[in-house]
């Protein structure tokens, strides 16, 4: 399965250790990532992550073009609600696109866990 990673500032180290508290199954997906994101996770738990730009250079632009082609099939962003984005928009397109395109998507780290624990086996492959 392909799974998109995506954490604002406020949330990174949120997103690197949530990560790490489920490694086992992210050794066995592939996963793309916004660039700092996904950086910090590789460094971290020694995973192979493709990254984009970093966010407000494009990279929410780019999972969203991934997930209108059919090549993301889970998206997990930790997006901060306490802050205004001077990329606001393209966090709202990405979240659009996901919800248009049906594909599940985890805004905290509640949800992230409920969505890890209820997917069926094979689900996405």
């Amino acid at each position: 399965m392909n799974i998109a990673l995506v954490a604002h500032d406020e949330k990174k180290e949120e997103m690197v250790e949530w990560v790490g508290r489920h490694l086992a199954f992210f050794q066995k997906h592939q996963l793309f990532a916004t660039g700092t994101t996904g950086t910090k996770i590789m460094e971290r738990h020694h995973l192979d992550v493709h990254r984009f730009k970093s966010g407000p250079y494009g990279g929410d632009q780019q999972i969203g073009a991934a997930i209108v082609e059919g090549n993301i099939h889970l998206l997990i962003f930790f997006w901060d609600p306490m802050w205004a984005q001077p990329h606001d928009v393209d966090v709202k397109a990405l979240l659009r696109l996901s919800t248009f395109y049906n594909i599940p998507t985890a805004c905290n780290i509640a949800t992230a866990d409920f969505l890890l624990a209820g997917l069926p086996v094979g689900w996405g492959v």
